[in-house]
């Protein structure tokens, strides 16, 4: 058996081990603990690298009832996550992020421990070649993640973590009785293009609609869908890199990654058809982007108004995929990647703007840019991206949505696409106003003339580096290996629509 069998677990393993020597290091053994995560960002990138480079269908196997990796679809992801891993790394190495915890006792090496884990968990269900491992992964993502949101340990942080563990391990129930009930109606093969049940259709019809129910409602849960949405404006009481992770790059990632396997490749499009099942989903995700929105025009803080902005984006993927066409497939699979970049720029500048100068309200912006220029561009640059200003991310996949809805004869999606933008840049554009153009209050100025210029170059560099990522992928959205060209070889050749 070659090596290459045994690729994903190395993906995996990557973080995962570096991960748990972080758990049993001191404190003060700060430079261990960074290079460790360094050495797992590093080798993380080179394995999924060696997995983009081979042929892109390509199957890479595994043990058929763990991991098995597709190198050109969930690969793909699973490089777009890995870079995003590698920024949150580098934010590892300062400590400045999770210093404000009660009695003085950082417990970074517990911070950082759970942090690898998430992200073992989450490329280990980018990786997942059926619904069992699926679950698996899914229900560690939960485990892992619950740590990071009552971290700092506060009477608001544990009483977000319960919220949080109430909300997931529900919608992780609900995910296993929809695979317990699918693996009654048809077995739990491996993923496949265009689904495996369409041989059931006709049969089952009523516990197959029972299952695709209970599988979008428990995945619903992470990705933030309206009802099932509340969990995540009251776990911003984290750190700012965990907001990252739920909002960015793990955890509403995860559940609308989900939605994209049930809705190809275990359904399938023709399958969802016959059952009439792309409908309600359709305006699921459409009512919860217009909902978002509206919720966060009405937020004053702003890591609050952020998460808001969080459930109405994540469900443009929802959106993409139900519209069950290869155009729109493709911005919903792009959108992971853009709104990833995007969201993790908005909530390290946040964090920079709260560790630096305490700010967390909105009031609070007025002429942040004349004292942090930096960060606020980053923040323009991710802000503008969202309302969805060319040429940055954002605009490359509310576009090709757009053109998605078009071809499949859902002219009315435009119409939510156009209401969602104008609602960003009501809640986004004031932000930008007041951080370049507002005079700054008496005690901003007082307390800033004693502060060092812009802030710690460890805190600094993530944000404006996800800022640049934002603009050159919207810049090159055209050639073959940036996320649009890769969303556009998974549609062809995984996705049989």
């Amino acid at each position: 058996m070659s090596w290459h069998a045994f690729l994903p677990l190395g993906i995996v393993l990557s973080s995962l081990l570096p991960g748990l020597v972080i758990f049993g290091l001191r404190e003060d053994q700060q430079r261990l603990r960074v290079t460790l995560n360094l050495l797992g960002v590093t080798l993380k990138l080179v394995l999924v690298g060696h997995a983009l480079w081979r042929q892109p269908g390509q199957r890479v196997p595994l043990q058929r009832a763990t991991v098995a990796g597709r190198a050109a679809g969930t690969a793909g992801r699973c490089a777009g996550l890995a870079v995003r891993r590698a920024v949150i790394a580098a934010v590892g190495g300062d400590d400045d992020l999770c210093h404000r915890l009660p009695g003085n006792s950082p417990l970074r090496s517990r911070f950082f421990g759970y942090f690898s884990l998430c992200v073992s968990a989450t490329v280990g269900l980018a990786l997942a070649g059926n619904l069992v491992s699926f679950l698996l992964f899914y229900e560690l993502l939960t485990l892992a993640t619950f740590p990071l949101v009552v971290h700092r340990g506060t009477p608001e942080s544990l009483a977000a973590g319960r919220v949080y563990l109430a909300y997931t391990v529900g919608g992780g129930s609900l995910v296993l009785m929809g695979v317990a009930l699918l693996h009654s109606l048809a077995g739990t093969p491996d993923f496949q293009a265009a689904g495996y049940l369409l041989d059931v259709v006709g049969e089952h019809d009523l516990g197959l609609r029972m299952a695709f129910a209970l599988l979008i409602l428990g995945l619903g849960v992470k990705a933030a869908l309206i009802p099932l949405h509340g969990w995540l404006p009251q776990a911003m009481v984290a750190p700012a890199p965990v907001s990252a992770l739920l909002h960015a790059v793990a955890v509403v990632k995860a559940g609308a990654f989900g939605i994209v396997r049930v809705v190809y490749d275990v359904f399938g499009a023709e399958a969802l058809t016959q059952l009439d099942l792309t409908t309600p989903l359709l305006w699921l995700a459409a009512a919860t982007i217009l909902y978002g929105s509206l919720r966060a025009l009405q937020q004053q803080e702003l890591k609050k108004r952020l998460a808001y902005s969080t459930i109405s984006q994540v469900s443009y993927v929802t959106l993409g995929v139900a519209l069950l066409g290869p155009i729109a497939a493709v911005g919903g699979l792009v959108h992971l990647v853009h709104q990833g970049l995007m969201k993790v720029t908005l909530f390290y500048c946040a964090g920079n703007f709260a560790e630096t100068l305490g700010i967390h309200r909105i009031r609070e912006m007025d002429g942040v840019g004349r004292r942090m220029p930096w960060t606020m561009t980053a923040f323009s640059i991710g802000a503008l991206g969202m309302i969805g200003i060319p040429p940055i991310a954002g605009f490359i996949s509310k576009w090709t949505l757009g053109l998605g809805a078009l071809e499949v004869g859902q002219d009315w999606v435009l119409l939510v696409l156009l209401v969602s933008a104008l609602m960003n840049a009501a809640y986004f554009l004031p932000l930008l106003w007041r951080g370049w153009f507002a005079e700054p209050a008496d005690w901003h100025q007082n307390r800033w003339a004693d502060e060092r210029f812009e802030t710690h170059w460890m805190l600094l560099l993530p944000p404006l580096l996800t800022a640049l990522l934002s603009l050159l992928v919207g810049l090159l959205a055209a050639t073959a290996l940036s996320p649009l060209g890769w969303s556009q070889l998974i549609v062809e050749r995984e996705f049989a629509i």
